[in-house]
């Protein structure tokens, strides 16, 4: 990573105030530096470039960027919230205040941030486009769990709103009523709000990223990949296959660039620019997927504003392509300085 920016700007990292790195991360494990690695490598990595970087702790009040505004005068926030007031869905508030008080900043839009957040809304819309999505119904919270007849098993438990994985385990894949109510009740007591209950897909698990307002560019699909999955086990990104670093060598993860053919490769070009398009997504985002062995395309997920841990899927993905790190982080950069509301 060796970019000068010609231009330097003045940056305002947004970030959760816990999660506020430090300068450095000499004498740190890997363990400790986790929680906060993905804002350390943006701030780090920006200041490098020559930017100046003035990292922004938020929780619950708004008036601290107004602050941060005011004293920094800067061109951009680069904002990697991913919940305000701890709930995942306020982040998108956020973003409104910043186009409130006219300040660019990087990654989606207010309207792509809560279209995508929500599952249901976002496989509704989709599903109005003849996108393919699976099956799926919504059990509001304190609500019992009454299957659709048209659902059938196997079935997967999922929070409605949360991401990361969050709620999502081996016992979320459920295979009768019995079960199915229990994961509800689970999720219910464990978020507070409500489940959303989908098909089973059978099938390799791609993660494509997309970049770009309104000329948009696919990034090389990646897949995660089971070395020593347990015999019966189902190959779902559960939190402890995304968060827990012991677990993921014992079952040997690994994500890499997916071997498609030529033809595939380009279904999943257009699939993911229409779905991006669908759901008014800007900036950046990464779209989950289930491949079937039949070549079916069903979209898990919408994710904007995904992880930018160097070295993780997204970046792995933009390398592959031949864009840097430091390259990405520019792109995101520029993008959110050209962004105009629609």
């Amino acid at each position: 990573m060796n970019l000068t920016v010609k231009h330097p700007l003045r940056i305002l990292v947004l970030v959760h105030e816990d999660l506020v790195p430090p300068d450095s991360i000499e004498g740190l494990t890997p363990k400790e530096i986790q929680p906060w690695k993905m804002e350390y490598d943006i701030i780090s990595t920006l200041r490098r470039m020559g930017h100046e970087v003035f990292p922004v702790g938020l929780y619950s009040d708004l008036a601290v960027i107004r602050n941060a505004i005011a004293e920094h005068k800067p061109h951009i926030a680069f904002n990697v919230l991913e919940e305000f007031h701890g709930d995942a869905l306020f982040d998108q508030h956020v973003v409104s205040y910043l186009e409130l008080v006219k300040l660019r900043y990087t990654g989606c839009n207010p309207r792509g941030l809560t279209l995508a957040h929500d599952k249901a809304l976002s496989k509704s819309i989709l599903s109005y486009h003849r996108l393919q999505v699976p099956g799926f119904a919504v059990f509001p919270y304190h609500r019992k769990a009454r299957r659709p007849r048209r659902l059938g098993f196997p079935l997967i438990v999922k929070p409605l709103f949360e991401e990361g994985s969050v709620g999502i385990s081996r016992a979320s894949l459920v295979h009768d009523d019995e079960k199915l109510a229990e994961r509800v009740e689970f999720i219910h007591r464990q978020t507070e709000a409500a489940a959303i209950v989908e098909e089973y897909v059978e099938g390799r698990e791609l993660y494509v990223g997309v970049m770009g307002n309104e000329r948009l560019q696919t990034l090389t699909p990646w897949e995660m990949k089971f070395e020593r999955l347990p015999e019966g086990a189902p190959n779902i990104a559960t939190g402890k296959v995304k968060w827990d670093y012991a677990y993921q060598e014992k079952v040997g993860v690994t994500t890499v660039a997916a071997e498609l053919s030529s033809e595939l490769k380009k279904k999943i070009d257009h699939v993911s620019k229409r779905i991006y398009r669908a759901l008014s997504i800007s900036g950046y985002a990464r779209l989950d997927f289930r491949l079937t062995s039949d070549d079916r395309l069903y979209l898990l997920e919408a994710n904007p504003n995904p992880n930018l841990c160097f070295g993780e899927d997204f970046a792995e993905a933009a390398e592959h392509g031949g864009v840097a790190y430091d390259a990405l982080l520019q792109k995101i950069i520029t993008l959110g300085l050209s962004y105009r509301r629609l």
